[in-house]
């Protein structure tokens, strides 16, 4: 999007039958399509395969009974849900995708640090995914682990470029086919079906595994908080804020808590090390060859997410690119970066074994340290400071009313991130080794609190540098925005 004497380029999205061509702009209101229970099923499945299990292992591997870390999951996935689920109402009021908004906290540059966070957990999700796809598939159904490599890295970068209508559209094509498969094992599991092993471990309780579980979980959702707006911004304006907050908690919650559970259950009961040969291992026990297809179609889940890893990871790139030189938001921009960014993610993921996922893994809880400073900056400032109100076209403006570097979202992000360092447990969830543990972390027994102590801080910090902040003066703004946006709505539709 550009200046009012350069508006956006005006173009029609191409439905559901063609490649997208909108990114980073705004979606006038004559181009707002969807319906908001879509939004369930896109959620449901992001978390609808077996990435998800191994995240269950994490409290029996420190000797965490079933029942306590079934506990720790949920609760974790909940607080983590939390705060994925509010970014939603953003994409409908706002027109734009999610990191975009965040100019209005840090600033038209300022931004670039929420930016190369995000960037970052993009592509080491795909690499993780594509390193567990290939190996996961070769050891489950031996099939060449290269071969699988390029056919799922090749189709998340199709399902990217087709964009947003194709995303929904596959991801409830596949849930609809994946559900009864999956609840027919999670069955044959409550009734003794899927098989168990003697095992001499003592489960039971203890803070450190609870704590590494719950973190664990919360962590998983809340690393989705920069996708959301990017999945819901084609939705009308006047989409319940209450109806699109709780079909992507149920969206994203269930499934999580669901997989976690039965990743504990297959940790302590089948002794498996691996989500999917676990998740095939049990199907097979419950009826024969069910096991292979649900893995199976777990692995297509888990490609589908790839998609959607690169649709954002583009989105996020241009937005960055944007902010020091100016991009034109056409199709060809998307297609260019989809393809420039799925030729590293494949080249890196093929340079790594599956040992390394471990690595990735706990670089992105790393990542996750530095997203929470971010999505509480941006919802205490959508819910609580300005309330929902921006002028998006200065958004759009390196000389607009947010300016181009914001001290009070930079300042509030580098002390809560500073506030997390002390209490982090920086592990890797493969071997259980530490990398770093904080000083305070180890006075509370390896126990990680720090995106906790980091979320308290940045809320309060930010609030405070924010009691200064004239709202009032940006409503000429704001209304000036309006206007333009009115315009280019009209020409769009004409």
């Amino acid at each position: 999007m550009a200046t009012k004497d350069e508006a956006p380029v005006r173009t029609r999205t191409a439905g559901i039958q063609g490649i997208e061509r909108r990114s980073i702009d705004w979606i006038p209101d004559t181009e707002r399509h969807g319906k908001v229970w879509h939004q369930a099923p896109l959620w449901f499945l992001g978390n609808f395969q077996y990435f998800t299990i191994p995240i269950g292992f994490i409290g029996p591997a420190f000797g965490l009974s079933l029942g306590w870390t079934i506990v720790a999951g949920t609760v974790g996935i909940l607080i983590g849900t939390m705060f994925m689920a509010l970014h939603a109402t953003q994409g409908p009021t706002l027109g734009l995708p999610q990191m975009i908004q965040s100019r209005a906290q840090f600033g038209y540059r300022g931004v670039i640090v929420a930016l190369f966070a995000m960037l970052f957990t993009y592509m080491a999700f795909n690499v993780a995914d594509q390193v567990l796809l290939a190996q996961g598939l070769h050891g489950a159904f031996g099939w060449n682990a290269n071969l699988v490599a390029i056919v799922v890295t090749v189709g998340a970068a199709l399902l990217a470029i087709y964009g947003y209508d194709w995303v929904h559209r596959v991801f409830r094509g596949i849930l609809f086919i994946l559900l009864p498969l999956m609840a027919i094992i999670t069955i044959g599991v409550f009734a003794g079906q899927a098989g168990h092993v003697v095992s001499h471990t003592v489960y039971g309780f203890n803070w450190t595994g609870f704590m590494a579980q719950l973190s664990a979980a919360a962590a998983y959702n809340i690393t989705y908080a920069g996708y959301v707006s990017d999945y819901s911004r084609y939705l009308p304006r006047d989409t319940p804020r209450g109806k699109i907050i709780g079909y992507v908690f149920a969206g994203a919650a269930t499934p999580a808590i669901w997989l976690i559970a039965l990743g504990a259950w297959l940790a302590i009961s089948l002794g498996a090390t691996d989500g999917l040969v676990g998740l095939q291992t049990a199907g097979n026990n419950v009826i024969t060859h069910l096991g292979g297809i649900t893995g199976f179609l777990s692995a297509v889940a888990l490609a589908a997410t790839m998609g959607m890893n690169a649709y954002g990871a583009m989105l996020t790139t241009l937005a960055g690119v944007d902010a020091f030189r100016k991009v034109k938001p056409t199709r060809s921009a998307r297609v260019i970066t989809i393809v420039v960014l799925t030729v590293i993610w494949y080249v890196i993921a093929n340079s790594i074994t599956a040992t390394d996922v471990g690595v990735v893994d706990t670089v992105l809880t790393l990542m996750l340290y530095l997203l929470v400073p971010w999505t509480v900056i941006n919802l205490t400032d959508f819910f609580f400071v300005r309330r929902g109100h921006y002028s998006i076209i200065d958004i759009f403006k390196p000389n607009g009313i947010y300016g181009v570097w914001s001290y009070r979202g930079l300042l509030a992000y580098a002390i809560g991130f500073a506030a997390e360092i002390p209490f982090m447990v920086l592990l890797n969830l493969v071997t259980l080794k530490s990398y770093y543990t904080g000083p305070l972390a180890s006075n509370l027994n390896s126990v990680d609190i720090s995106w906790i102590v980091g979320a308290v801080v940045t809320f309060v910090t930010y609030l405070l540098l924010t009691r200064n902040l004239d709202v009032a003066a940006e409503q000429a703004a704001i209304e000036r925005s309006d206007a333009e946006l009115r315009r280019i709505d009209e020409a769009s539709a004409s």
